[in-house]
């Protein structure tokens, strides 16, 4: 048993400067310590966060004492406690916030009471290979909302020897795209999480990935593939999907995505379509989900239930986990458990506003995510890659 003794909440700074929640929890042999992200776009079936400072004091008087005396070591136990203290079924209550930083800070302290790595404790003898690192390269969209209308043009090195490489091959990407923009007259400034955000299209985008995906490909020699987070429900409007430069029917969408599949041989789409409409994320996978991964994010928000309305409509091959988008880390890994049971893959995943709590990890690396999705570059990104590699060496 690891008791917990003492638990402290407090109100820290993330990666765009808003207040966020942190959470240590002291048992009578370790700590842990774990703090809530944020995100620009968000699904609409999200858990629900509050303001910090206030959820900070509600929890100091009403939640945090019943927690004292609980065993670190009894997860389900302490995360069921936070959603009987809420009594709401998206954490409105405690806030989302509070929620997942508490449960992540206890995982850790029992992970430490027991001298384990988190991973380890979590994933136990058989966290025995780390995720591919999936990294943000030209942003726009809510992101850097005058940039591309597509949120997320990213990179992964499929032919990586293993996270570590991956890491590195990444950075190579993003520095020849920032190479590439200069010769261009385009660089500009980055986005939320640290992506070049030029004022361009999205074609202009495409050609410049490819440009240097080939350029690093080659240089480097191993394989690296595209993908995008086209984030469409922030592009739908009702009716059609309004980009920049052109409207799309539902229909119009579905050609437009299964096309770019083929054109720049995408090994990953996320978000393609509008978040409630299943039967089109359905359609599409039907026609390009043998070669490519189509992922739902805020089409499943880290969900049971929605996961299981995407398992029985066949609407995709892939789930984006987000701890912070369910609340507890017990809710989770049921939904991590629920995807891959059913034969899809799961991929973990920052948010847009972090902090250099680098937890995600070790959780990609526990519970078998095929990629870790964390940026490239910029503090609060890197320290979730670094931690990567120190794990990769551990196993």
């Amino acid at each position: 048993m690891a008791t917990i003794e003492q638990i402290i909440l407090r109100t820290i700074l993330d990666s765009r400067g808003n207040e966020t929640v942190e959470a240590e929890i002291y048992t009578d042999c370790g700590f842990g310590r774990a703090a809530a992200p944020s995100g620009a776009s968000t699904g609409t079936y999200e858990a629900k966060v509050r303001p910090p400072r206030e959820a900070i004091e509600d929890a100091q008087k009403n939640l945090i004492p019943s927690l004292i005396g609980e065993d670190a070591l009894d997860q389900i136990t302490f995360d069921a406690l936070l959603r009987e203290h809420d009594g709401t079924t998206d954490f409105s209550s405690i806030g989302a916030n509070v929620a997942v930083a508490l449960s992540l800070a206890c995982a850790k302290a029992a992970a430490s009471s027991l001298d384990l790595d988190l991973f380890r404790y979590l994933g136990g003898a058989f966290a025995n290979a780390t995720p591919l690192p999936l990294g943000n390269v030209i942003g726009g969209g809510a992101h850097a909302p005058n940039a591309t209308s597509i949120q997320e043009f990213l990179v992964v090195p499929t032919g990586a020897s293993g996270a570590t490489q991956g890491v590195f091959v990444n950075a190579a990407v993003h520095k020849t795209v920032k190479k590439i923009l200069q010769e261009r007259g385009k660089l500009s400034g980055k986005g939320d999480e640290g992506a070049w955000a030029p004022a361009i299209s999205d074609a202009e985008a495409f050609e410049i990935m490819s440009e240097a995906i080939n350029t690093v490909s080659d240089e480097m020699n191993v394989e690296v593939r595209m993908g995008i987070d086209v984030a469409s429900s922030e592009l739908w409007d009702g009716k059609q999907y309004r980009y920049k430069d052109a409207s799309r029917s539902r229909e119009d969408q579905i050609a437009y995505i299964a096309e770019l599949v083929d054109r720049y041989n995408l090994i990953y789409i996320e978000d393609p379509l509008y978040e409630e409409d299943f039967e089109a994320f359905a359609d599409l996978t039907a026609q390009v989900g043998d070669r490519c991964l189509i992922c739902g994010d805020d089409l499943f928000v880290t969900n049971v239930e929605r996961i299981t309305k995407g398992i029985e409509t066949c609407a995709a091959n892939c789930v984006l986990i987000k701890p912070n988008q369910i609340g507890t880390l017990t809710d989770t890994f049921e939904a991590i458990n629920l995807a891959q049971e059913n034969g899809m893959e799961t991929v973990m995943s920052h948010r847009s506003g972090e902090t250099t709590d680098a937890t995600i990890a070790h959780l990609a690396t526990a519970f078998g995510c095929i990629f870790l999705k964390s940026g490239v570059v910029g503090g609060e990104r890197i320290a979730k890659l670094n931690e990567l590699i120190r794990i990769e060496e551990l196993i």
